[in-house]
């Protein structure tokens, strides 16, 4: 899974990403997104699903990320899982704040007609000098980055234990970029293009920090 920058996944992830991000620049799906959008706005309203939807999204969001990848580094058994986790968080949210500066898509900005949430959604970009584009551009979806990474890197490293299950980590990212769509915070192809991204970096963070050698030291 793992891979280094001349090797065919790492531009074939670039290559998927930036014709995302020329798309997303010519606004070629813009319309049909805005109608699937307001489709989406249709569908909210049932108490139960609302507030479980809103659980998962929020479980994307880079302060409940950080505590889990802090806690990995502070035990030894699991500590360059977690190093390869905070290095992937700061690097894909600044990253992708500068990149909605530079591309500056719309978020859907509809009004939320469901169940009231116990804290209000924010979008969390970080990026410095960007008069505050990050915050109202969509493109790509921090949170499905954050996901896809940790997808990548938690089904590599139990991949070894368990060879027949860990493929449904996977289900997280999904579910998280379901949910970014389905709370008004992002378009189809912000999330697409934030999963692309996410698993890209992912693979490469996780080749330079020699993530592979978790195996090593955990035998005997």
């Amino acid at each position: 899974m793992l891979f280094g920058i001349r090797s065919r996944p790492f531009f074939l992830l670039l290559a998927a990403f930036l014709i995302c991000t020329i798309i997303a620049l010519s606004e070629a799906t813009f319309e049909s997104e805005k109608n699937f959008m307001e489709l989406v706005q249709d569908s909210s309203g049932n108490a139960g699903v609302d507030m479980g939807i809103w659980l998962i999204t929020e479980s994307g969001n880079v302060f409940v990320m950080l505590p889990f990848s802090i806690v990995l580094l502070i035990i030894r058994r699991t500590r360059r899982i977690g190093m390869t986790l905070l290095i992937l968080i700061v690097i894909s949210t600044i990253l992708t704040g500068y990149i909605k500066c530079g591309v500056d898509r719309d978020r859907p900005f509809l009004t939320w007609e469901g169940t009231e949430f116990p804290i209000s959604i924010e979008p969390d970009s970080f990026s410095l000098f960007c008069d505050g584009k990050s915050w109202t551009a969509g493109f790509p979806s921090g949170h499905a980055a954050r996901a896809a990474m940790f997808a990548f890197v938690l089904t590599y490293v139990l991949s070894d234990r368990f060879p027949r299950w860990v493929h449904l980590i996977w289900l997280y990212p999904i579910l998280i970029s379901f949910s970014r769509v389905y709370v008004l915070q992002h378009y189809p192809l912000d999330v697409i293009g934030g999963t692309i991204l996410g698993i890209f970096l992912a693979g490469i963070v996780s080749n330079k920090l020699k993530l592979d050698q978790i195996f090593r030291s955990v035998k005997p």
